[in-house]
C-alpha cells in the first residue's frame, strides 16, 4: 500500500489565557491507500482534532503534514482548499442534508464541486436508496438520511473519506448498514476510509486501528482478519 497522508510530529495547541492546551502532542502517523482505518478513543482524546487536520479543516500548530508529495503544512489556505475540494469527503454524525432538496438533489450538490464526480443515481443505488431519490430528508429515516449523506460524499469521488462518529445517532440495524457501505467503498472503489468512534466493537472491522488518548497515539494495530459489518456487536 502506498502512503496517502503522512504526519510527522504533529501538534495542535489551543491557548486558554496563559495556558497551552495540547489537543494533539507531537503525533506521527501514516495513512495508506485503500485502507479502512478506525481511530478509537474516548471523548476529548484528540481524535476529532486529528481528523480535522487530516481533512484540511484545521491547521496544525507545529509539525509536518503531507498528502502524497504535497506539503500541506507549507501550502497555505489555497492548497488546503484545493485538497479539501479534490481529495477529501466528509461524513458526520448529523447528516447536514438540505431540507428543501430531494435525496438526488442533495447528492448532486457534491458533484458540482468535484473535478471527477461519480454518477449521483449510481451512488444512491450503491447505498440502496435509488427508489427514494425523490424523497425529501423529512420523509426519510435517520439511517436513510445518513446513507444519503454518504452517497453525497461518495459522489464527489474523494480519495479519502473521513467519517466522524457516522453511526452515533443510529440504531444498531442502521449502523450496520452504514458500516457495510463504508467497507464497500474502501474495498470495491479502492478508497481510503477513516472512521473515528468511541465504539470499540467497530475497530474489529478495520484494516488498522489507531488508539489515541490525551492527544497522543498510544499504538496502531493491524487487524489480520477484519470481521464483516454484520458481525459488529453494537
Amino acid at each position: 500500500m502506498g502512503v496517502l497522508v503522512k504526519g510527522e510530529n504533529v501538534s495542535k495547541v489551543y491557548k486558554m489565557g496563559e495556558v497551552d492546551i495540547y489537543a494533539l502532542s507531537s503525533v506521527s502517523f501514516e495513512i495508506y491507500d485503500s485502507e479502512l482505518l478506525v481511530i478509537l478513543g474516548p471523548s476529548g482524546s484528540g481524535k476529532s482534532t486529528l481528523l480535522n487536520i487530516v481533512g484540511g479543516m484545521d491547521t496544525l500548530t507545529s509539525g509536518e503534514l503531507y498528502y502524497r508529495e504535497k506539503a500541506l503544512h507549507k501550502g497555505g489556505r489555497r492548497l488546503l482548499t484545493e485538497y479539501r475540494r479534490d481529495a477529501v469527503g466528509f461524513v458526520f454524525q448529523f447528516y447536514n442534508l438540505m431540507p428543501n432538496l430531494t435525496a438526488i438533489e442533495n447528492v448532486d450538490l457534491a458533484r458540482e464541486i468535484s473535478q471527477s464526480p461519480l454518477n449521483a443515481e449510481q451512488m444512491l443505488d450503491s447505498v440502496g436508496l435509488l427508489a427514494r431519490k425523490d424523497h425529501f430528508p423529512a420523509q426519510l429515516s435517520g439511517g436513510e438520511q445518513q446513507r444519503v449523506a454518504i452517497a453525497r460524499a461518495l459522489a464527489k469521488n474523494p480519495e479519502i473519506l473521513l467519517c466522524d462518529e457516522p453511526t452515533g445517532a443510529l440504531d444498531s440495524t442502521s449502523s450496520r448498514e452504514v458500516l457495510k457501505i463504508l467497507r464497500k467503498f474502501s474495498t470495491e472503489f479502492k478508497k481510503t476510509v477513516i472512521i473515528i468512534t468511541h465504539e470499540a466493537s467497530i475497530a474489529n472491522m478495520a484494516d488498522r486501528v489507531m488508539y489515541i488518548r490525551d492527544g497522543k497515539i498510544e499504538k496502531i494495530v493491524k487487524n489480520e482478519n477484519p470481521i464483516g459489518a454484520d458481525e459488529v456487536v453494537l
